[in-house]
């Protein structure tokens, strides 16, 4: 099946570029950019292969059509209009879900009622029958209503694609392994540079820093929900797999280092790096993020400290702030990359970073604060910036 579909990938705000980048790098056309989705063209085999090796994405969706709904009459024909017998079957279950944004159509279950309605009528009338039992495979229906354009799409990934697979346990506040890659890009990790993430928790940051630099695909050990899909037959997922693996760096010289304090949880970071098979580019070990002291090994750090929310106080959290910023000047001529929700970060940091970056963790508005050149000048007085 060579025809061109429409997708969607969904994403935290902030990731877009990445994914489109992503997208872009696996051969398929991007055609639109909004906050938290990317949308493209490619063929089937798209499905399989975008689930797979997308690292900054959330979810991959079928789009199956878009149209304009300023009323439930024009939602339910726009929806009905739909040839949805072409991937559900007779006995395929089909749930509704979705969100409506800046729209006249902003009850979600009003919306879910009438697009389930219409699917419904549809497939009576493909299928000649007056009631589905829903009882084989499902196909996650989901709207998405903004400026009151309708976009009606089936979820192929099942669930989210952060979730790897390698992580069975997590620390109290963990990463999302998504913006853990993000940030590791952003860092631009080299295979002659070591990089150490001092707070590392379960490990997820440096994790997706092996996945990367040894290419694997980070999806590769994950089921999805499209291998279920009559649209996509197992041989379209095995020569997807196949790709990846064959395109994994087994050379890679790419190390990384992963601290804390916690014992515990750095064996929870070890059985995640072991399942997700970078045991061998990762050494994990105890010790305080701020008795670090300096070698001769070219070194970027990305951490990912505490927000005062719920790991620390917030006093407890600017003292460690301004701590780590008396350390890490020390350390010049490394570089580090910090993410934090705290809007004054560098005052209590006691420098202006080289960069600053919003993104999202989760729902928590965050800048990624980058500090690149030479950081060993002089602390910031008083917390404060000079004047222009």
């Amino acid at each position: 099946m060579n025809e061109i579909m429409n997708f969607a990938a969904t994403c935290l705000f902030g990731l877009e570029r990445f994914v489109g980048e992503e997208i872009e790098a696996l051969g398929y056309e991007r055609t639109e950019t909004i906050d938290g989705r990317v949308y493209f063209k490619g063929d089937v085999n798209a499905i399989a292969r975008c689930n797979i090796w997308l690292r900054c994405a959330e979810r991959v969706f079928i789009v199956m059509d878009s149209f304009h709904a300023e009323t439930f009459t024009e939602l339910f024909d726009g929806t009905k209009n739909i040839p949805w017998e072409n991937l559900i079957g007779k006995d395929d279950c089909f749930p509704v879900k979705g969100h409506a944004i800046k729209s006249t159509l902003f009850s979600i279950p009003d919306c879910q009622s009438i697009v389930k309605k219409a699917i419904v009528e549809r497939l009576k009338e493909k299928y000649n029958c007056s009631w589905f039992q829903e009882t084989g495979v499902k196909y996650q229906i989901e709207f998405f209503i903004l400026n009151n354009k309708a976009s009606l799409m089936i979820d192929t990934s099942g669930l989210p694609l952060h979730k790897r697979g390698y992580r069975l346990e997590a620390g109290i506040a963990p990463i999302r392994e998504t913006l853990a890659s993000a940030l590791v890009q952003i860092a631009r990790p080299r295979e002659n540079v070591r990089l150490w993430d001092p707070l590392c928790g379960s490990g997820t940051i440096p994790i997706e820093a092996a996945l990367l630099m040894t290419n694997t695909a980070p999806g590769i050990n994950r089921r999805f929900a499209a291998e279920e899909y009559a649209i996509l037959p197992k041989l379209h997922w095995k020569n997807a797999r196949d790709e990846a693996r064959s395109a994994i760096n087994q050379d890679s010289e790419f190390s990384a280092f992963g601290t804390d304090i916690d014992k515990n949880i750095l064996e929870v970071a070890k059985g995640n790096a072991q399942r997700a098979g970078m045991q061998n580019y990762i050494r994990f070990f105890e010790k305080d993020v701020l008795k670090i002291t300096k070698d001769d090994v070219r070194t970027t750090i990305i951490c990912n400290p505490p927000y005062g929310e719920r790991m620390s106080t917030p006093a407890e959290t600017v003292e460690l702030y301004r701590k780590m910023g008396l350390l890490f000047r020390k350390l010049a001529p490394w570089q580090f990359y910090i993410i934090s929700s705290d809007e004054d970060f560098e005052k209590h940091y006691g420098l202006r970073a080289d960069k600053v970056r919003k993104l999202y963790n989760g729902m928590i508005k965050c800048n990624y604060y980058q500090f690149f050149k030479n950081n060993s000048d002089p602390i910031l007085k008083n917390n404060t910036f000079p004047q222009n």
